[in-house]
């Protein structure tokens, strides 16, 4: 099987920053632009220059930082935006419109026809600037697919090298969006890019299915942190296209610390059964998991922790099993005899369920104790 033909567009500096709440710094954005950068990621979306002096100044210090991204900014089809941009010497401005009837009845009061032509002359207008232009739709998954349709061909035809599909409010189900992204492709067979919220708890789903329905360009943010629910997380869509859609380009490696670098950054933490980065990704408490896991790690993890630059943790609760604790304690430079481990079992098992955690003081207390003669 041949990988599948994509590249991604982290924006997590910009949708990533529209977190309520979340702020970066100059000095934030470059480090995380660095670090996505070292990972492989084709396209970073810096900002949107036209908020502020301070944003557009960040914006132009990451596009003339000499990463080998392309750097990307947002712009509404509004000529002052689109100066805006060409003033930071991006490599890409993503110029886009609201397409849907609802959006259009309450933020243009115009037709849908009127906007779209207006729209189409800032296209051309970037695009003769000789900067890449992606042309996006915002709400396009609440859209008539067939205008949807047409504004994606006159834009290729006024200059724009990509077309974007927004499922703004997260709405669709990869069901749906294999259906919209077939439909559009099989009639405007254009690089098409994917941009996916995840009020339903669908975001990397649904952008792992429109890749193999045919999108180009996937949009992510680490952590998949981004306005309301969040947008499709860059962790699981990697790991996705690693296992899933044979691309092996990327540096899953650095999953983990850039994931702890944007925590920090944000000020928001990942869950911890969060996949790929959370606390418990890849612990185990179970004993008959554990046991099978010492045999093979393969038996309860379809990912290995150190393809994502994790660590495997056994956790010790009232689902542990000997042969796990005989593991962890052996870890410890501690040999329990039989008896000696069904006791520890125990006190683990009663401090477990009184909904007491074993820390490693906890559980090295035990350990002591029970050499030390306490069962006698």
């Amino acid at each position: 099987m041949l990988p599948w033909h994509i590249e991604i567009c982290d924006v997590t500096l910009r949708d990533g920053e529209q977190t309520p709440g979340v702020s970066f710094t100059r000095d934030e954005k470059m480090a995380i632009a660095r670090a996505l950068d070292e990972i492989g990621v084709e396209v970073i979306e810096a900002g949107f220059p036209v908020v502020s002096a301070a944003e557009k100044e960040c914006v132009a210090a990451i596009a003339g930082s000499g990463l080998d991204a392309r750097v990307c900014c947002l712009a509404r089809a509004l000529k002052p935006d689109i100066e805006a941009a060409l003033d930071c010497d991006v490599d890409m401005v993503s110029i886009f419109i609201a397409t849907s009837d609802l959006h259009i009845r309450h933020k243009y009061r115009k037709s849908r026809e009127e906007v779209l032509e207006d729209a189409l002359g800032m296209v051309e207008f970037a695009a003769d600037h000789g900067v890449q232009v992606r042309f996006a739709a915002e709400d396009a998954s609440r859209t008539d697919p067939a205008f949807l349709v047409e504004m994606y061909t006159r834009g290729a035809e006024c200059g724009a090298d990509f077309v974007s599909f927004a499922d703004t409010v997260g709405c669709l189900t990869p069901l749906e969006i294999h259906a919209v992204v077939s439909r559009i492709l099989d009639a405007a067979p254009h690089p098409l890019c994917i941009h996916c919220h995840n009020d339903l708890g669908f975001a990397a789903a649904n952008t792992i299915t429109a890749a193999a329905a045919g999108a180009f360009q996937l949009h992510t943010t680490v952590n998949g942190i981004g306005e309301r629910a969040g947008n499709a997380a860059l962790e699981q869509v990697l790991v996705a296209l690693r296992m899933k859609g044979g691309v092996d380009r990327y540096d899953l490696s650095r999953l983990q610390e850039i994931s702890r670098l944007v925590a920090r950054c944000s000020g928001v933490a990942p869950e911890r059964t969060r996949p790929i980065v959370g606390e418990n990704a890849f612990a185990h408490e179970s004993g008959i998991h554990i046991a099978a896991i010492l045999e093979d790690p393969s038996t309860y993890e379809s990912i290995p922790p150190e393809l994502v630059g994790g660590e495997r943790r056994f956790v010790l609760g009232k689902h542990t099993g000997k042969r796990a604790l005989e593991h962890i304690a052996n870890a410890y430079g501690f040999d329990l005899s039989d008896r000696e481990a069904r006791w520890v079992l125990e006190q683990i098992k009663l401090r477990s369920e009184g909904k007491c955690s074993v820390t490693p003081e906890v559980l090295c207390g035990f350990l002591r104790q029970a050499k030390e003669g306490v069962l006698q």
